[in-house]
């Protein structure tokens, strides 16, 4: 099982053999991540986009990023060329936050030899990795996954668990939307009642590199004090950082249960009346 975060020192010896997914994206502009791509990435790069190929059709009710069927998710991963014995490496230009998902979407099929590339695309360029805009031929890999269902919950559980707390919900936005302040992408502000907030950013340092493991241990360790054994749902706006806050633990060792609401609170938002915290 791969370490879910990877140096690029780590992957320039392995990046004809491994397979390298370029997930940029911006939440704006959606085609932008594939312009990028076509323009310049590391060589071999196949591209994965979230809206297309890791996210669901919106219903107007599941949220931004509804979490795509594993049926949708294995075609997807097999035009990646991904095979049973692949080592996958995902990468973006925002720290992890868009390959996170790629890397979560993998894990809950099944499939444990997936990293992100720390510091992404500007960590490649530091050490003076190349791009080109040569587009790979790619083969349809075989890759067959299964998802481990209890990893997801949906927004009926989250309604359960308001009264039960048998779960922690971290909510991994910015803490300035988590407070209901300068909500500029969902139409409602505030956080779902008994949240608590570690924006995803927290797990990167000032140069966009992840902290270490022991550094994110730490932390969470504080975070979590009066919690000491709950299991976590980890949530977002649209359950795509989330799984970045699900990587840094997976990464800082913490032994934890762990689930994804993918729906997140643009789903929790879409019912007006399920309760906010403004």
């Amino acid at each position: 099982m791969m370490n879910p975060v990877l140096n690029a020192e780590e992957l320039i010896n392995h990046r004809e053999e491994w397979v390298i997914v370029d997930c940029r994206y911006h939440l704006l502009q959606p085609d932008w991540g594939y312009q990028q791509y076509v323009e310049n990435h590391l060589s071999s790069a196949r591209f994965v986009h979230l809206d297309n190929d890791l996210s669901a059709p919106k219903t107007g009710s599941n949220g931004r990023h509804p979490l795509a069927s594993p049926e949708q998710l294995i075609k997807v991963f097999q035009h990646l060329g991904i095979n049973q014995d692949s080592r996958v490496v995902a990468y973006d230009d925002m720290g992890g936050c868009f390959a996170s998902r790629l890397w979560w979407s993998l894990k809950w099929l099944g499939f444990d030899n997936v990293a992100v590339l720390n510091g992404g695309l500007q960590s490649w360029l530091k050490i003076g990795g190349t791009l080109t805009s040569i587009l790979p031929q790619v083969t349809p890999g075989n890759f067959i996954g299964q998802p481990q269902e209890q990893w997801v919950v949906k927004v009926d559980d989250i309604e359960t668990n308001l009264a039960s707390k048998e779960y922690l919900i971290i909510d991994a936005r910015a803490n300035d939307r988590y407070r209901g302040e300068n909500e500029t992408i969902d139409p409602v502000a505030g956080h779902i009642p008994g949240a608590i907030n570690r924006p995803f950013v927290n797990n990167l340092d000032k140069d966009g590199l992840f902290k270490t493991a022991t550094e994110i241990n730490n932390e969470l360790t504080t975070l979590l004090s009066n919690h000491p054994q709950q299991p976590i749902i980890h949530q977002c706006g649209s359950g795509v950082s989330a799984c970045h806050n699900w990587l840094a633990m997976s990464y800082a060792g913490l032994d934890r249960t762990l689930r994804l609401y993918p729906g997140s609170w643009s789903e929790w938002v879409s019912d007006p009346t399920r309760p906010i915290v403004p």
